[in-house]
């Protein structure tokens, strides 16, 4: 087997090959040439910033040492943060993640370094670097398992939210293992976590743990309410106002029992979050431009609730509200082909003059993005029921094809229920499908048979 060359030797090669004198190369390098003459000679460690300038000095691409430098300069010689912690940054800036994860997996032995490592994350995270800060993430959170730490929660609760993808079945998985982790993370942190398990179960169509979870946030935030009334310069305990996290659990009460067809209840829940009279203190502007969005909602949630009642009449004055609130429209088109579809109304107006707002995209509100989870979803609970609704209109091509569409967008998030009932669907109305329709079906049928090959393959391997 060849041995590749240590950095010191292809140095000297590298010299020798161009003749060069140390001077000379200490010139071009940037390096001092009594620094070159120790590394050269073995006495002297090689920095980050030095390996940097001596790997353009030879004419060779960023990082090119890495690998070697792993090993002859972190680990080889007496492990030391000053080095360790500068080639984290530099492989996280130049992307060769593989070496980050080499050289982290390396000091998994030494308990010292998780603090420094977990800062080191922290900080990749804010800068927007996720992929290193996942790889050290899951390195903190290996060599703490057995510990019952906020360090290891707050780790567990960042690989959580890092972690999610369009794939409901995997993220399904990631919000059972992330669970019992919240009970550990500081307040500061723990009702954000909520509100993401929450959003995550809302895409997933989980109505009991969405409404488990709805409750343990009322009573934390409740809680910190009290703590917090009456203290100057009052703190917020996670990214909004604590107020944001009560009015959001009524928000969420009432979603979940509109979801079971509680209208009733589900008002009660829209009063507690629509006129928040139990607030103990005049609101600061940020709390008021919350206050406003979740008015906002409730009144749209009013009508919408009064329609899915079987109150036609409330169609219009639903799409009249929403009609200047662009951020609500995508939602509303939703729920309407919904209710379309229960009550056979005639809504052919209402999809032209929305037709702009029939598409995925990211949605946000004033107050913040709504998560790409949730989104993916509602499109394609919206595709399945424009379906519907074309096909019970006897448009049965363009119905089919929305059908189709709505069993694609469900293979590509992994949502069994909507693949099982499109694919219900086509059956039940084949016979006024066209030989393309066919075709693209059995495609899609393909699709769905392989992921549930994925499937049983992964449950064999748990």
């Amino acid at each position: 087997m060849e041995m590749t060359a240590t950095i010191r030797e292809q140095m000297e090669e590298f010299l020798h090959k161009n003749e060069m004198t140390i001077n000379r190369f200490a010139e071009i390098s940037e390096v001092n040439s009594g620094t070159l003459s120790n590394i050269l000679n073995g006495n002297r460690p090689i920095s980050m910033q030095q390996l940097d300038r001596i790997t353009s000095g030879m004419g060779l691409e960023e990082g090119y040492f890495y690998e070697l430098y792993i090993d002859e300069c972190i680990f080889h010689a007496t492990p030391d943060w000053r080095r360790l912690g500068p080639f984290l940054h530099r492989c996280a800036e130049l992307g060769k993640l593989d070496c980050l994860d080499k050289a982290v997996r390396m000091t998994m032995d030494n308990i010292s370094y998780s603090p420094l490592l977990f800062e080191t994350a922290e900080l990749f995270f804010k800068e927007g670097k996720h992929e290193a800060a996942v790889l050290l993430y899951r390195s903190v959170a290996e060599s703490e398992r057995f510990q019952h730490s906020e360090r290891l929660a707050l780790c567990q609760y960042r690989l959580f939210t890092l972690g999610l993808t369009d794939d409901q079945e995997m993220n399904s998985r990631a919000a059972v293992y992330f669970e019992p982790y919240i009970d550990r993370l500081d307040e500061v942190y723990q009702l954000d976590a909520l509100k993401e398990l929450i959003n995550l179960n809302v895409s997933l169509n989980r109505w009991s743990k969405v409404e488990e979870l709805a409750h343990k946030m009322g009573r934390i935030s409740s809680i910190q309410y009290q703590f917090e009334v009456g203290r100057v310069g009052q703190e917020v305990s996670g990214k909004k106002p604590v107020v944001f996290y009560m009015l959001y659990s009524y928000l969420v009460k009432a979603t979940v029992c509109y979801e079971r067809g509680e209208i009733d209840l589900a008002l009660e829940y829209v009063s507690m979050y629509s006129e928040p009279e139990w607030l103990k203190e005049q609101p600061n502007e940020e709390e008021r431009r919350i206050i406003n969005q979740f008015n906002e909602w409730a009144e749209a949630n009013r009508f919408l609730y009064k329609l899915m009642a079987g109150n036609n009449g409330a169609l219009s004055e639903y799409v009249n509200y929403i009609a200047d609130k662009e951020d609500e429209i995508f939602l509303a088109i939703c729920n309407i082909m919904i209710a379309a579809n229960r009550y056979q109304l005639q809504v052919d107006h209402i999809l032209e003059r929305f037709k702009g707002y029939i598409e995925f995209k990211e949605q946000r509100n004033h107050i913040g993005e709504i998560i790409q989870q949730i989104t993916a979803d509602r499109y394609t609970r919206l595709l399945t029921e424009l379906g519907i609704y074309y096909l019970n209109l006897k448009h049965f091509e363009k119905g089919l094809q929305f059908i189709l569409e709505s069993l694609q967008q469900s293979i590509a998030i992994n949502n069994d229920n909507g693949m099982l009932r499109c694919m219900a669907l086509f059956e039940q109305f084949r016979e006024f499908s066209t030989i393309d329709l066919q075709q693209k079906y059995r495609k899609l049928v393909c699709e769905v048979q392989k992921l549930n090959e994925e499937k049983i393959g992964l449950a064999l391997k748990y």
